[in-house]
């Protein structure tokens, strides 16, 4: 079977490294088009071994894109297009279309209460999204609350497919001796209490929150691993709070790592710290909390619908909390008092595994390209 998978870019970001994971452990001769930015994931992908197009689209109006994506489309023979975030979706489904293929599918990764990938929804947006949708075979939502957003869209609920996001999850197993060397690399107390979170440092993750939060437990360090536009405002804020010394923000990681990647990976990190925190009250799925429990963390999540749509014993060691400063405070200093050992991996990390999830979107695939019904997952 031949794929051509075609995503919106290619930075890090959750869904960009999430295809890189199918990747690896899709049975399938697959090719990605990115239509704008191959930044480093598109390295990582292709030292993977899969091949990456760049589009070259020079934005959202760039109607030239279409004709151009169809024709990659026509040269490669493909059987199925599978296309990720909405730029992607509007313009790759059509493109398929027009080039002769019918057989395809789209993963929504982003669709929140009032945002779809950061964005405000609007009828415009909606209207679109829709209209391309119907030329689809099926669309996958990362998560059961991405499903029901969805149908409440206006996407019929029969072609609506839930594929969780994935980790892999044996990377992230905690490593005693990567919590001694990136405490000493950053300059961490080896009897420090680590508060962690993960994502982009954008106003969504209210991560403006936890610093204070940290700022007001005294023997609490924060690291923060990602990148944004606010990353001078938390400085700021970490500095204004009296903790600028307590407050260490590591930069983008990618994950998986490449054989150019500097500095500690996403599993040692997490391995640095003794408990997670997600301060996001908006999140599709939560793939930071998983990442955190598969190495052993306690996690407090203001949302995470990965967590919430499982039983409670599937995840003991996550627990929902408020966003607010007080209750984070509170929260922290219930962790640092209850002095928790290194958890074992849950349940939920291994369900959220992700040669799992690529188990299931290859059921999809063998049923959109060979008919028939999509194979049971245990």
């Amino acid at each position: 079977m031949k794929v051509l998978h075609v995503i919106t870019g290619l930075g890090i970001g959750g869904a960009e490294q999430q295809l890189r994971l199918l990747l690896r452990h899709l049975p399938v001769e697959s090719r990605v088009v990115t239509l704008t930015n191959p930044g480093p994931v598109a390295a990582g992908i292709e030292a993977d071994g899969t091949p990456v197009t760049h589009l070259g689209m020079t934005g959202n109006r760039d109607v030239g894109a279409l004709p151009r994506l169809a024709r990659v489309v026509r040269q490669g023979g493909y059987d199925l297009v599978h296309t990720h975030l909405y730029r992607a979706c509007v313009y790759g489904r059509p493109a398929a279309r027009l080039a002769g293929v019918r057989r395809i599918i789209a993963t929504e990764h982003s669709l929140g209460e009032a945002q779809i990938e950061g964005r405000p929804l609007s009828a415009g947006t909606r209207a679109l999204y829709l209209a391309s949708e119907r030329l689809g075979t099926s669309t996958v939502a990362v998560s059961s609350s991405v499903a029901r957003r969805l149908a409440d869209w206006g996407v019929p609920p029969a072609r609506i497919r839930v594929v969780p996001n994935g980790i892999e999850t044996a990377r992230f197993a905690f490593d005693a001796r990567a919590r001694r060397l990136v405490r000493g690399v950053l300059g961490v107390p080896r009897d420090a209490y680590v508060v962690g979170g993960v994502g982009r440092l954008v106003p969504g993750k209210r991560f403006d929150r936890l610093v204070r939060a940290v700022a007001a437990v005294p023997e609490a360090w924060l690291l923060l691993v990602g990148e944004g536009d606010r990353r001078e405002e938390l400085l700021r804020v970490a500095r204004e709070c009296g903790a600028a010394g307590r407050v260490l923000l590591t930069g983008a990681c990618e994950d998986p790592p490449t054989v150019t990647s500097l500095g500690p990976s996403l599993p040692e990190l997490l391995s640095a710290m003794d408990v997670f925190v997600s301060t996001s009250p908006d999140e599709t799925f939560g793939l930071a909390v998983v990442e955190a429990l598969a190495a052993g963390l306690p996690a407090l999540y203001v949302a995470c619908p990965a967590v919430d749509d499982l039983p409670p014993e599937a995840a003991p060691g996550a627990r929902r909390i408020g966003g607010s400063v007080p209750e984070l405070i509170s929260a922290l200093r219930g962790v640092r008092d209850a002095r928790l050992a290194r958890l074992p991996v849950p349940r939920a990390a291994l369900r959220y595994d992700i040669a799992r999830s690529a188990g299931q979107l290859m059921s999809l695939y063998d049923q959109a390209v060979h008919g028939g019904t999509p194979s049971p997952v245990k």
